[in-house]
């Protein structure tokens, strides 16, 4: 059974001398899965829009990751599709789909 896990690793912000400071821009994201001896693992990035005026604002002190995963899975990022992506790495190395046997014609080493 694979575990899949998502990470937020790292985010812009508007600096701290903007009103508001700190708004996050960008999150780079990565999802990987583990089944056993088997890995594998979907990176990219997100942008986000300025928050309206007026609206809800979260203080960068105050994030989750969950919330910051929320707003990449509501803006663009198909959480569905990226794990199927990891799921789909792992099982090509446990079935490969294609493998690369020796040549027909070439001396097998003797035990």
């Amino acid at each position: 059974m694979t575990t899949i896990t998502w990470t937020i690793e790292w985010m812009q912000t508007t600096p701290t001398t903007a009103t508001p400071p700190e708004v996050v821009l960008t999150a780079g994201w990565r999802c990987s899965g583990i089944d056993g001896l088997y890995s594998g693992t979907v990176y990219s990035t997100c942008s986000f829009p300025l928050p309206a005026e007026g609206g809800a604002f979260t203080p960068y002190a105050d994030l989750t990751q969950d919330q910051v995963l929320g707003w990449c899975w509501a803006n663009g990022v198909n959480k569905d599709a990226t794990e199927a992506a990891v799921q789909a790495q792992i099982d090509n190395q446990i079935n490969p789909p294609t493998i690369q046997p020796p040549l027909p014609w070439a001396a097998t080493p003797l035990a």
